[in-house]
């Protein structure tokens, strides 16, 4: 089994490259995905709003972003909670799909997270700040949270040394699409 983890910057396109190399190659971690379903499981959000002192209603997303961005602890306090579960995801996934040939885990703090040693191959995707910028306005993302996203994670050119492979993202998806594809053909 090769395990093939694909991290990047904020909106750099790792869930993008993610679906592009996982169709027809293998199965799909998402560490993203993960979190998003806690937040739809109750003993999650009971878990986040006691150990954040924050009140669960309708808004509690909302209220999350907002307290990350009022008070920086509040961020670093979140990171204790979600990494150990979504670690324990990652394994139970690789348990699962131990005879799958190549296993794709989409990771975008796995160098910030030391978790490169699980890793027969790491993609790091690249994209210049001006257009993951973009990128995230288009999809809604609100400026101020995404330069602290930013700021905790290490600078693209830091996590070089520790990646196989480096695709930039800054053309078109059918550029992106082919440097993708010739990468993966080598695993395959």
């Amino acid at each position: 089994m090769i395990k093939i983890g694909i991290t990047g910057s904020l909106a750099s396109g790792k869930t993008t490259a993610s679906n592009i190399i996982s169709t027809h190659n293998g199965p799909l971690f998402s560490a993203d995905k993960v979190v998003k379903k806690f937040y739809r499981n109750r003993h999650f959000k009971r878990l986040v709003s006691k150990k954040l002192k924050l009140k669960i209603n309708s808004k509690f997303k909302e209220l999350l972003k907002s307290n990350i961005l009022q008070k920086k602890h509040t961020l670093k306090k979140l990171e204790k909670i979600i990494h150990p579960l979504v670690r324990k995801k990652m394994f139970d996934f690789i348990k699962r799909n131990k005879n799958k040939k190549i296993l794709f885990l989409e990771i975008p703090l796995l160098v910030e997270s030391k978790l490169m040693k699980y890793f027969d191959v790491i993609l790091l995707i690249k994209s210049n700040k001006i257009l993951r910028l973009k990128r995230y306005k288009a999809k809604k993302g609100d400026i101020r949270l995404f330069n602290l996203l930013d700021k905790q994670q290490l600078n693209a050119n830091k996590k070089i040394k520790y990646c196989n492979h480096v695709i930039i993202n800054n053309k078109t998806l059918a550029v992106f699409k082919k440097k993708l594809l010739n990468i993966i053909k080598k695993y395959e």
